[in-house]
């Protein structure tokens, strides 16, 4: 089975700026493609995503296409640095944007995001991973997605130290192993899920 992924990397840095986000993103892209999964990366910043929560918030809007890549994959990578403790900016507006998905349901009454898999990338120079994957989880599963075990992986630096992830001599060994087990599990439920639906919603 072909599966797909595609990693929105929620930098506040636009392109060419180095990314401590987008260099953990790509290695769950890489850990992914072991398990025969094809990803690409999205830095979010670099496109002039409106806010709203509507699926096209008018001319000039770039959602509509980076959403198309999204409903386009079966695994879904948000990517965030941590910056006062929260997700960024960025990851914040593309959650809002995704809210826009509660209203866009099959013939069956499921929305267009069941049988999706999300999974969290979060770096930072403080702690806050637990708390910014919570918050992410739930909001993706608010719209939709499916997390599996293990759905995070995320590296922090040690408190009132300035070192950047992508400045690490190293991919820390708990990290990548961390790393290879989210990529397993993710590809593992999203070959489940794309066998096998949800059932038609109650309500629909």
């Amino acid at each position: 089975m072909t599966l797909t992924a595609v990693a929105l990397n929620c930098t506040l840095n636009p392109t060419p700026a180095e990314s401590s986000t987008e260099l953990l993103a790509q290695q769950v892209l890489d850990a992914l493609a072991e398990h025969h999964v094809t990803g690409s990366m999205v830095r979010v910043v670099d496109h002039d995503v409106r806010p709203g929560v509507d699926l096209d918030m008018g001319e000039g809007d770039a959602w509509p296409g980076i959403r198309e890549q999204v409903m386009a994959s079966d695994i879904l990578v948000l990517a965030t640095p941590t910056w006062l403790g929260q997700h960024s900016s960025v990851c914040q507006r593309v959650l809002e944007r995704l809210d826009a998905e509660l209203s866009e349901k099959d013939d069956e009454g499921r929305l267009q995001t069941y049988g999706k898999v999300a999974v969290v990338v979060v770096v930072g120079n403080e702690d806050g991973a637990h708390h910014v994957s919570a918050v992410c989880f739930q909001a993706l599963n608010d719209v939709g997605f499916t997390i599996p075990a293990g759905g995070v992986t995320y590296w922090n630096g040690e408190a009132m130290h300035g070192t950047d992830f992508k400045d690490l001599p190293e991919t820390p060994d708990a990290v990548a192993s961390t790393t290879k087990t989210l990529a397993a599990n993710a590809a593992h439920l999203a070959g489940l899920l794309a066998a096998n639906a949800y059932p038609p919603s109650a309500d629909g």
